[in-house]
């Protein structure tokens, strides 16, 4: 690989700043920092006219959702090509199975389950001299202002799944969660462990699970069921009577996270205009972040009133010796949503 790169010293930077040197020497920007970033990222991109290929979420916050929505629009209007990483969009076993239920393959669909229940991810330790914000950009997956929780940064692709099943958004959504095992001070603000029912406009539901746990039953997956069969997981279509109307194996299919970016790359050299997958990206997080403000809340957490909060997680300075906008006690440990009493909208 370090045969075919040859990145001069001029174009090598680093830093808060760097993405502001970078954008306007390339003609596709790849945004895979933490999901914080995104919107100012986004916006930056498209400013300068670049296509676009961002890794999900969109967002951490409801200002972050809005200012990648604006951007969105203007993408569409400079016709630049914007993918987003919710790859099941672009792997062939999701592709005909919704095509399948949302042509009524079971019916109208009554609800949905999805799942990201697994074991956890990684820690980094932390090292002596680290200020503070270095410290929570080595570890952003356990602070919401980096990543949203693990119901954002990972369970956005099961929601997002049920939405794109439903051809909807949910109107409304209340849960619970909470931390039961990873609650060291590694572990920083999110919670272990979310459970989330949304309603769609309908009156259907999904049910959501995810999960940050060990030693414990690992689930992937969606599922759905509707007035005439059901969809027990994805390329499964059975009738009410269980036949199967769809057993589907994809074993030869392509990495669905290598066709993703050959489409987008197959657009732009062939000089065509054929993704604008944000304003859906930006919306399938903000499924996930009105599931955060439930289970943080407790209380019912209406669409509109999550898209309009005004609660922004981001800090008001970025340098490695700024403050964060959490921060630990003296005892190490940073404050965590309790229910009842947390504010989210």
């Amino acid at each position: 690989m370090r045969s075919r790169i040859d990145v001069p010293e001029e174009h090598k930077f680093v830093g808060f700043e760097a993405y502001q040197k970078v954008i306007p020497l390339v003609d596709v920007v790849i945004l895979a920092t933490p999901p914080g970033f995104r919107p100012l990222h986004f916006e930056a991109a498209v400013k300068a006219n670049k296509h676009v290929f961002m890794e999900k979420p969109l967002a951490v916050d409801a200002p972050g959702v809005r200012k990648v929505l604006e951007t969105a629009a203007l993408a569409v209007q400079k016709k630049l090509n914007v993918v987003v990483g919710l790859q099941r969009h672009y792997q062939k076993v999701y592709q005909q199975w919704v095509d399948m239920l949302q042509n009524g393959a079971i019916g109208e669909i009554l609800s949905s389950q999805v799942y990201w229940n697994s074991g956890g991810v990684w820690v980094r330790e932390r090292k002596p001299n680290m200020t503070e914000m270095e410290y929570q950009m080595r570890n952003w997956y356990y602070f919401n202002w980096l990543c949203g929780d693990h119901i954002n940064e990972q369970h956005i692709h099961n929601m997002d799944v049920s939405n794109w099943v439903k051809q909807a958004y949910p109107v409304r959504a209340h849960g619970m969660g909470g931390r039961l095992v990873r609650t060291g001070k590694e572990h920083g603000e999110i919670y272990d462990h979310h459970f989330v029912e949304f309603e769609y406009a309908d009156g259907s539901r999904m049910f959501s699970q995810c999960r940050h746990i060990p030693d414990t039953h690992y689930r992937v997956s969606e599922a759905f069921q509707g007035t005439n069969g059901s969809a027990p997981e994805p390329g499964v279509v059975l009738t009410k009577s269980g036949y199967p109307l769809l057993k589907y194996n994809d074993k030869k299919d392509p990495n669905p996270y290598q066709v993703e970016h050959d489409l987008l790359f197959k657009a732009i050299a062939k000089g065509e205009y054929k993704y604008a997958d944000a304003e859906n990206g930006a919306k399938a997080t903000l499924t996930a972040i009105m599931g955060r403000m439930a289970t943080y809340s407790g209380q019912m957490i209406e669409w509109d009133a999550a898209l309009n909060s005004n609660i922004d997680l981001m800090p008001k300075k970025f340098d490695w010796n700024a403050e964060p906008p959490i921060l630990p006690n003296k005892d190490g440990y940073y404050p965590i949503a309790k229910p009842g009493v947390t504010r989210v909208i």
